[in-house]
């Protein structure tokens, strides 16, 4: 059988790391709410800005998969795509 004091210690333990737990929260939670204006502010900039390099990559990343392609495929014959079985 438990010592119900010793189960009250660590009880007691517990609850108090999980108060400063709560105290940390909260202060990075007030924290956080100062910073977040900021951070919207200049992330409504950075997004135009951000799509636009995206979009470019994306762009160019197209164009470059679409020419390998027809070049690798220009010189030989169509394969087929039906399963070949032993």
């Amino acid at each position: 059988m438990k010592d119900i004091h010793e189960v009250l210690r660590r009880k007691q333990a517990q609850y108090a790391q999980l108060g400063k737990q709560i105290e940390m929260l909260q202060q990075a939670a007030e924290k956080l709410r100062e910073v977040a204006p900021l951070l919207a502010e200049n992330e409504a900039e950075d997004d135009s800005a951000v799509l636009a390099e995206v979009d470019e990559e994306t762009q160019s990343a197209m164009a470059a998969k679409a020419g390998a392609q027809s070049s690798t495929t220009a010189g030989k014959p169509a394969r087929s795509v039906t399963p070949r079985w032993p």
